[in-house]
């Protein structure tokens, strides 16, 4: 579906907002970017989509008419709750995604990936196996660029594979992969969900427009995924980790194995993995049930598993000072995926966490720190909730810093020859980052300088 002549407010002037402007102005759509931020404040990056023929609205001040647009395109920092898109709804105006833009611009097949945790991960090692059919691929969505740009000159004879989060499906109308993925799904983003139906019902839209030709592959071991998949019409084919499927992938013994339509196929060991901890041994299922449905040969998949060394900012190993080694989890912006990162390691780990408090349940999540932690390290705005939670737990050494370099510094002066430092935040960033990408790149530039 072609939007040239169409006009198309885009509502939010980050990166996929600047994208999808300028992609859609150059499909010929008469663009109007939105933003509360003024353009002093937006910088260059915006300034030069004027020169573009792309109209800008910005400021608090500015008074935006929905009823004058065919189409409001919302960023995945816009809330569906926001003023602007109730009006929207209210007027009869149609609300879409930067992704739902991207798939309608889109010739060539979509694998999509989401779930709460390990989209990153399971997507990188799809679109891997993914390259060895030949085939060109593109990976983008919520990992690297905008999906809107990446997929700006494929063709049908390309691959997209695309990792998509709960926001970016908010606005996703007629969004269809080929092949879908729902790795888990726990409490998170419930700040702007507002309960656990809403966020289930946003990530079920990655399946809900497939018809009975398409797959979508989810984990047999999440009951609310289990759930999930009663409203799908596509073929379910499940993964696990703690069950010998019928049909789908899963464990035999050690060996990854795929079981579908009374042929078996082994896999790997996943003593042969690189990637470490049992969440990881989950994503190479999923990512295998992804690649087995988009045509990549098994033995093609076992080479890319056998060789793949993870992504930044996953249990991504810094360096080892003095006999302890430093890991950077910064991706793990929720207890569970910390919960994940620690149940990789033996124990004996002085973990780094804290940030942007989302207000989940602290639990579980402390009650490993008991068991495995031997100093817990609390830096920005949940400290103090995460301390409280903490002592709840019996955690007994709990420490604070006010910054990063600070509490790398506390780690390195209190650890031992063999002991582990973790940065594994459970929050969110940016109460003292501009993402977590840039919390891992201090971190570990911080245990660099220790190293040298």
């Amino acid at each position: 579906m072609g939007f040239a002549g169409k006009r198309m407010l885009v509502a939010g002037a980050g990166v996929s907002g600047v994208a999808v402007a300028q992609i859609l102005q150059k499909k010929g759509a008469r663009v109007t970017l939105q933003d509360t931020k003024t353009l002093d404040e937006l910088g260059d990056r915006v300034k030069s989509l004027q020169q573009q023929g792309i109209k800008l609205a910005l400021g608090q001040q500015n008074e935006i008419l929905v009823s004058d647009f065919d189409y409001i395109v919302v960023s995945p920092g816009i809330s569906i709750y926001s003023p602007l898109v109730l009006a929207a709804e209210q007027q009869g105006v149609e609300v879409i995604s930067e992704v739902e833009v991207a798939y309608r611009l889109c010739p060539a097949p979509i694998l999509a990936i989401t779930g709460t945790n390990g989209k990153t991960t399971t997507t990188t090692l799809v679109g891997e196996m993914a390259k060895t059919t030949g085939k060109r691929v593109v990976v983008g969505g919520n990992i690297g660029k905008a999906l809107s740009l990446e997929v700006e000159d494929v063709t049908d004879k390309d691959l997209v594979v695309a990792e998509i989060s709960s926001f970016q499906l908010e606005g996703a109308r007629t969004f269809r992969p080929v092949v879908a993925a729902v790795l888990n799904v726990t409490p998170d983003h419930l700040d702007r969900h507002k309960t656990m139906g809403n966020y289930m019902a946003m990530k079920s839209r990655i399946f809900t427009n497939q018809s009975s030709q398409d797959y979508v592959v989810a984990n047999y071991d999440d009951p609310l995924v289990r759930e999930m998949m009663n409203k799908a019409v596509s073929q379910v084919v499940y993964f696990s980790r703690k069950t010998e499927l019928a049909q789908g992938v899963f464990l035999k013994g050690d060996m990854i194995t795929i079981a579908w339509k009374g042929k078996t196929y082994p896999v790997c060991s996943i003593h042969t993995l690189r990637i470490i901890g049992s969440h990881n041994v989950e994503n190479a299922l999923a990512a295998c049930g992804v690649a087995f449905f988009a045509g990549v040969a098994v033995s093609d998949m076992a080479v890319v598993l056998e060789r793949f060394e993870g992504v930044e900012h996953r249990i991504e190993r810094v360096a080892t000072v003095r006999q302890v080694t430093y890991y950077n989890d910064s991706k793990a912006t929720n207890p569970e995926s910390s919960i994940k990162a620690l149940e990789a390691f033996r124990g004996h780990v002085i973990l780094l966490a804290g940030g942007r408090d989302k207000h989940t349940d602290l639990t579980e999540f402390m009650k490993l720190v008991k068991e495995k932690v031997d100093c817990l390290i609390l830096i920005g705005e949940a400290g103090e909730r995460f301390a409280q939670a903490a002592r709840e737990q019996q955690v007994e050494h709990i420490g604070r810093a006010d910054s990063m370099a600070a509490a790398v510094q506390m780690a390195h002066d209190l650890a031992q020859p063999h002991q582990v430092v973790l940065l594994s935040p459970a929050c969110a960033s940016y109460d003292m980052f501009k993402n977590y990408e840039e919390r891992g790149r201090v971190f570990k530039e911080l245990v660099h300088k220790l190293s040298s």
